[in-house]
């Protein structure tokens, strides 16, 4: 379990300096997070520490929300003054996730039907 939270902090730690040292306005968390895709992209695999830490730490999960709630408490003068924006904003984000994301699904699709007819042919 040490094992998998130090792995997981030292790729958020890597992601804030990243984000520090290229003045990248993206957070560090997500750079963190996208550093250790390409790292299991380029092992080709999860280790070990991972495996077994990853799953134990979701048991808690709901921990993570404490501090969004703990926000909505202490800015909820704020968020209703300005809920319109927020609304739209969560509204456009999500419209654009989804035709994003069924965009993306529809060219693998085509991408994979498109890859079985090439074996198809080689085989015969």
């Amino acid at each position: 379990m040490l094992e998998t939270l130090l792995m997981l902090i030292g790729f958020q730690l890597a992601g804030e300096a990243l984000g520090v040292a290229l003045a990248l306005p993206v957070p560090g968390a997500v750079l963190g997070m996208m550093l250790l895709f390409a790292f299991l992209m380029l092992r080709r695999g999860v280790p070990r520490a991972l495996q077994q830490g990853v799953p134990a730490l979701l048991q808690h999960f709901s921990l993570f929300f404490i501090p969004a709630g703990l926000g909505v408490v202490l800015y909820s003068k704020l968020l209703g003054e300005s809920w319109w924006q927020m609304v739209v904003a969560l509204v456009v984000g999500t419209l654009v996730t989804f035709i994003v994301s069924a965009g993306l699904l529809h060219r693998l699709m085509v991408l994979s039907r498109a890859r079985r007819r090439a074996a198809r042919r080689e085989v015969a």
